[in-house]
C-alpha cells in the first residue's frame, strides 16, 4: 500500500486551518461591523451579550444554525441549494498561496494570483444560480445585476493587478512581497497609487459592498439574489462574503503594502496588522457612503476605471521597457 503522500497530508492540513481561520474571522467581522455603524451612527452597537457586545456574533450563529430551511414552491431545488455551496467552496483555496509571512503560507506556488482570481470568479456563477434557482424576480433581478457588475468590475482590476505584475515580473505573491522594502516608501502604493485606488475600489465592487451592493440592495430588491433563502443558505452567502472581504484585502496587502514587511521585525503580525485596517476602511464605507444608482455604477467602470487601468498599464509598461 502505498504512503499517502506529504504534499496531500500539507494541503488537508492547510484546508483545515483556513477553515478555522475564515470561520472565527466571520465572527469578529460581524462584531466589527456592528460596532463600526454603531459608533458610526453615534450610538455603542453591540452592547448587553457578553462584556461589550463580543458574544452577540455567536449568538447570531446559533440563530442562523437553528433556523429551519426552506426550498421555495416552483423552484429548482438542486440549484437553489447548489448555490450557497458554490459561493463559500472556492474561498478555501483562494487562501493557499496567501503569504501571510516568508514561512506560512500553505501552497506555494508561482501563480498564486491567477489561483486566486480564477477561484473569485466563480463567485459571480453561484449568485447567478442562486437567483436563477429561486423561483423569485427579485432574486433574478439581483442575480442579472451582480452578473453585470462583476464582469465589469474584474477588468480593472485584473488590469491593476498586471501592473504591479509587470514591475516585479512574477505572479506569485511571495515572489511580489520579497521584492518590497520594509519602509512604507518602499512599498508598491507609492509607486502604483492608481493601481492601488484603482484595486480596492474594484474589491469593493466585486464583494458586493456598500456603495456597491447593488445586487442585494434591500431598499430595491428585499435581498436580491438571496431574498429566499433562510438558515445556513444565507450564512453561507454572508461568510463567502466576509471570506472574500478577507482575500480582497490580503491580496491588496501582498500587492501594494508590503506584506509580512514592515518597520523593526518583520513578521505575520504585519501581515495581519495592513489587513485588517484594509477590512475596517471598507466596512466604514458601507456606513458613510450612499448607495449608488445601477446605471452609475456600470458608467463609473466603462468610463471612468477601465479607460484610466489601461492607461496606467501601458504607461507602467513604457517606463519598464525604457
Amino acid at each position: 500500500m502505498n504512503a499517502i503522500p506529504i504534499e496531500l497530508i500539507h494541503i488537508v492540513i492547510a484546508i483545515a486551518l483556513v477553515a478555522g481561520f475564515v470561520g472565527l474571522n466571520g465572527l469578529v467581522l460581524v462584531w466589527v461591523e456592528r460596532k463600526v455603524a454603531g459608533h458610526v451612527q453615534r450610538r455603542p452597537g453591540p452592547y448587553e451579550v457578553g462584556p461589550n457586545g463580543l458574544l452577540q456574533p455567536l449568538a447570531d450563529a446559533a440563530k442562523l444554525v437553528g433556523k429551519q430551511l426552506f426550498t421555495p414552491d416552483g423552484s429548482d431545488k438542486l440549484v437553489f441549494w447548489l448555490a450557497p455551496i458554490v459561493s463559500f467552496l472556492p474561498v478555501m483555496p483562494m487562501f493557499l498561496p496567501m503569504p501571510f509571512s516568508p514561512f506560512l503560507t500553505a501552497m506555494e506556488v508561482n501563480v498564486g494570483l491567477v489561483l486566486i482570481l480564477a477561484f473569485a470568479g466563480l463567485n459571480i456563477l453561484a449568485l447567478c444560480l442562486a437567483g436563477w434557482g429561486s423561483n423569485n424576480k427579485y432574486g433574478l433581478l439581483g442575480a442579472g445585476r451582480a452578473v453585470a457588475q462583476g464582469v465589469a468590475y474584474e477588468i480593472p482590476l485584473l488590469l491593476s493587478v498586471l501592473a504591479v505584475c509587470f514591475m516585479t515580473g512574477s505572479l506569485s505573491l511571495t515572489e511580489i512581497v520579497a521584492a518590497q522594502g520594509n519602509w512604507p516608501w518602499q512599498w508598491n502604493w507609492i509607486y502604483q497609487p492608481i493601481a492601488f485606488i484603482l484595486y480596492f475600489t474594484c474589491g469593493v465592487a466585486e464583494t458586493n459592498r456598500a456603495p456597491f451592493d447593488l445586487p442585494e440592495a434591500e431598499s430595491e430588491l428585499v435581498a436580491g439574489f438571496h431574498t429566499e433563502y433562510s438558515g445556513m443558505g444565507f450564512g453561507l452567502f454572508f461568510l463567502a462574503e466576509y471570506a472574500e472581504m478577507i482575500v480582497v484585502c490580503g491580496v491588496a496587502t501582498a500587492l501594494f503594502l508590503g506584506g509580512w514587511k514592515g518597520p523593526g521585525a518583520a513578521g505575520a503580525w504585519w501581515f495581519l496588522l495592513k489587513l485588517y485596517v484594509l477590512l475596517v476602511i471598507m466596512i466604514w464605507f458601507r456606513w458613510t457612503y450612499p448607495r449608488t444608482r445601477f446605471d452609475q455604477l456600470l458608467n463609473l467602470c466603462w468610463k471612468w476605471l477601465l479607460p484610466l487601468s489601461i492607461l496606467n498599464l501601458l504607461v507602467t509598461a513604457l517606463v519598464i521597457k525604457l
